[in-house]
């Protein structure tokens, strides 16, 4: 019998961690009344050394739901954030799930091309947004749905002396002020929404009761290597589920006052749950960094140490290096989960030398609320392997071309998945949800291996999928806004692997006649329409692209034949 069958990576958990939990009805809205109820005077949010209380924290989601009323907001609206992490992202989320909307997180780095067709899919008439992110939402009003906009000013939640500092006429403080805040003309400031004037103080604000396990509580964008980006719903009761599991697999996870970096963002599947969404499971303090920039993470090290690091590998080797090469000191860290790309071992080793804490790999999806795989808290985790399929999640490897077949142990094949965290399926798509369905397995796309014992690596991805610093770049989207450009004719774009564990995006590309290869000046024309990290870094010129039968590029021979020559 094969490990999927015996389930043989139940003898590998911790053993405070149940095979199975009780899930109930729990809400989103459930943990929150009741963490208020127990933690009012405990530290919520802590921002550039500006500290709220669940209690005041719990004000402002009550007057920004009262805004959001007053502006139409019911039960079953969505609302977009736009918004790095702060305390007004952390208030506007609940505030949303507070009337019983839907919250659709964006990355407010986006381009208007790139939230265009997003904005007309879920429909939001409301939409929160950091203030340098305005004007890209200001051109959305003419060819969206969207109607009202209100900005936020991250500046007025930091402490007043920075505040004051920030309005100095000096240059270098003027470029910083720039760099956190814009003038953004005809919106709803964020303090008009949260004002007695709008919507009142929210003191008549109460969890909209006719919220279950099943309503939607958050639409998350992702896309495949086709077709535009696809709005994944996730669930109250999916998301609560992917908390409990976590709190199960982590030993004591909640036990002691817990202090979570807030360095991924949480219009990120992974930092939704699994700082935001867990802070309020289990009390804990949200240190908040509107960007992972590791001056900014060296600063919360030194003054205000963490003791649950989520991550990427690159965001740990950094940290790392910095904390080596300007003797600071990380030690307290207790425990670090890391996601998105390879962890190499290296890194394990040194972290854990540094901070006397334990880091371990785990895998997921947006669709899955995102984690379904981690390494065991224990001496049984293996390095190379993601881990072993959390509670009540069940793992098999299916033969790609009948995907009734689990493969035999140790043999590649597809990923499929089926558990109470995954997602309800994809807005408005009922074909791209069934084809991500196999009779109610979810297929991930990925090529992975399962080894006798139940432990997990994964191969490839099916998806092709360039995963940077944490993020996920289609290959389809760089390609589609290059070939725009005049001078390209045909293109292929690809990851390429760096120390690290995660990929440089980089681009073969084919020129028309008497066109010359202008590296920086296709860089500035993708980085008007893309995200930064999105832009690839370093182009190559083909004469011809490899393709199949069909005429269609073969990426993984354009990515084979750039690792040729790299070597």
């Amino acid at each position: 019998m094969s490990a999927y069958e015996t389930k043989a990576w139940l003898d590998y958990y911790g053993e405070w961690t149940p095979h199975s939990l009780d899930y109930e009805d729990t809400t989103l809205l459930d943990l929150y009344d009741n963490n208020l109820a127990i933690n009012a005077e405990k530290p919520a949010t802590y921002f550039f050394g500006r500290s709220l209380t669940y209690g005041d924290l719990d004000k402002q989601v009550r007057s920004a739901a009262a805004g959001l009323r007053a502006l139409g907001v019911r039960q079953g609206d969505r609302v977009a954030i736009v918004l790095p992490n702060c305390p007004q992202h952390v208030a506007a989320y609940f505030a949303v799930l507070k009337l019983g909307a839907t919250v659709v997180e964006h990355n407010p780095l986006y381009t208007a091309h790139e939230l265009e067709h997003p904005f007309n899919d879920h429909g939001a008439r409301v939409a929160i947004v950091w203030d340098k992110a305005c004007a890209t939402l200001e051109k959305l009003r003419h060819t969206t749905p969207l109607e009202t906009i209100v900005s936020v000013n991250m500046i007025d939640a930091m402490p007043k002396l920075q505040r004051f500092a920030l309005k100095l006429p000096i240059p270098a403080i003027a470029k910083k002020r720039e760099q956190l805040h814009a003038a953004a003309p005809n919106t709803i400031p964020w303090e008009v929404l949260t004002g007695p004037a709008l919507g009142g103080n929210g003191d008549d604000v109460v969890s909209e009761t006719a919220v279950t396990k099943d309503s939607v509580a958050v639409i998350l964008y992702t896309s495949g290597t086709t077709g535009a980006p696809k709005g994944a719903q996730l669930t109250h009761g999916s998301l609560f589920a992917n908390l409990l599991q976590g709190k199960a697999w982590v030993p004591g996870l909640g036990d002691q006052d817990e202090r979570m970096l807030a360095a991924l963002p949480f219009f990120h599947a992974y930092g939704l749950t699994i700082i935001l969404n867990l802070a309020v499971y289990v009390g804990a303090e949200m240190v908040l960094l509107p960007a992972p920039q590791i001056p900014l993470v060296m600063q919360i090290m030194k003054k205000h140490t963490p003791t649950w690091v989520p991550g990427v590998p690159t965001l740990y080797q950094k940290i790392v290096e910095a904390a080596d090469r300007d003797g600071i000191s990380i030690s307290g860290i207790r425990n670090s989960f890391s996601g998105a790309s390879t962890l190499p071992v290296a890194t394990v080793e040194q972290w854990e030398k540094l901070t006397g804490g334990l880091l371990v790999e785990g895998y997921g999806l947006t669709e899955t609320s995102p984690i379904i795989v981690g390494n065991p808290m224990n001496t049984n985790r293996r390095p190379g392997y993601v881990g072993i399929p959390f509670p009540d999640t069940e793992v098999r490897i299916a033969n790609p071309d009948n995907l009734d077949e689990t493969v035999p142990d140790g043999t590649e094949g597809e990923v499929l998945v089926r558990g109470p965290q995954v997602f309800a399926g994809y807005l408005n798509n009922p074909e791209a949800t069934a084809a991500s369905f196999h009779k109610g397995w979810y297929r991930t796309g990925d090529v992975g291996v399962m080894e006798e014992d139940g432990f997990i690596r994964l191969v490839a991805r099916i998806k092709e999928v360039i995963i940077t610093g944490g993020f996920n770049v289609y290959p389809l989207e760089v390609e589609e806004v290059l070939l725009e450009h005049p001078d390209v004719t045909d293109c292929a774009v690809v990851g390429l692997p760096r120390d690290d564990g995660s990929e440089s995006v980089v681009a073969a590309i084919t020129l028309g006649p008497g066109a010359a290869l202008d590296p920086e000046g296709l860089k500035t024309f993708c980085r008007e329409r893309l995200t930064r990290y999105k832009v690839p870094r370093t182009f190559f010129h083909f004469e011809e692209m490899p393709r199949d039968q069909m005429g269609k590029i073969r990426r993984r021979e354009v990515q084979e034949q750039l690792l040729e020559k790299r070597a």
